[in-house]
């Protein structure tokens, strides 16, 4: 049976947002709605901070928190760190031991949902629709991708802020891009909508556990440093992303303007 673990990465620093998880959403801060969605859908939730006003905050409404490195350059990396502070904690209980991460024993039916800390909107069946992708027993690593609509906008599709996916007929991806993929040779670009099903990428992943540690280990290579997407490294060493497709819209919040935004949609 697969053990499901949904960790939020939560930093405190951030050049276009400072204090992002705190900010207040109606009267709670960020991090706690993103928590309760999360809470929804996986029984164990977890948010890796590196901030101790993170930590009190989320120990004040009641969630679980654990303190991470600020030194991490991803929030996989983080994730990870977070696991193994969980797992070492647990066995720390079970054998009275304390135990140094490095000799950790993974759990093979630990599978760890990587929900980003800036979805306050995130929809419990989204996250469901995610886990899903571990019926299969040889997904590695699993995300979530969204039709664009067919009427949508030409520059909708091309924002670069928006990372577009193209999969495969076993429902893998094949490639991300922050440019169009496929190119639709022969169309009008304002049809291209149309013409095509482009998927834009939802950026949620789920790890099986030993996948995630294995992927942690990787040196950058060369096509993430081209496109500035983590997710190549992996596909550039041979893993498969299982993916899932979702129809409902996420709101990720990067800016204090994508707040308000956010805000008056919800309205």
């Amino acid at each position: 049976m697969t053990n499901f673990i949904a960790i939020i990465p939560a930093r405190y620093a951030s050049s276009r947002f400072p204090g992002k998880p705190l900010a207040k959403i109606g009267e709670k801060p960020m991090i706690q709605l993103v928590y309760e969605q999360v809470k929804k859908a996986v029984e164990t939730v977890y948010v890796a901070t590196d901030d101790t006003r993170i930590f009190d905050a989320v120990q004040s409404f009641g969630g679980k928190a654990v303190m991470t490195s600020p030194n991490h350059q991803s929030g996989t990396d983080r994730c990870f760190e977070a696991y193994s502070l969980i797992k070492n904690e647990e066995l720390r209980i079970k054998s009275d031991l304390s135990l140094n991460s490095s000799f950790l024993i993974l759990n093979s039916t630990d599978v760890i949902i990587n929900v980003q800390g800036d979805e306050p909107f995130i929809q419990p069946e989204q996250i469901e629709n995610l886990a899903a992708c571990f019926n299969d027993p040889t997904t590695q690593i699993a995300t979530l991708v969204k039709p664009f609509p067919y009427n949508g906008f030409f520059d909708d599709l091309a924002n670069q802020n928006s990372p577009k996916v193209v999969i495969n007929k076993r429902m893998e991806a094949m490639y991300f891009s922050r440019s169009i993929i496929p190119y639709k040779r022969g169309t009008d670009r304002n049809r291209w909508l149309e013409a095509h099903t482009y998927y834009k990428h939802i950026g949620m992943y789920a790890y099986r556990a030993e996948t995630l540690r294995e992927i942690t280990q990787l040196p950058q290579s060369s096509l993430e440093l081209a496109e500035n997407l983590e997710q190549l490294r992996w596909l550039e060493n041979g893993y498969k992303i299982k993916v899932g497709i979702t129809h409902l819209e996420t709101i990720g919040i990067d800016t204090p303007e994508d707040l308000r935004r956010a805000m008056n949609i919800k309205r």
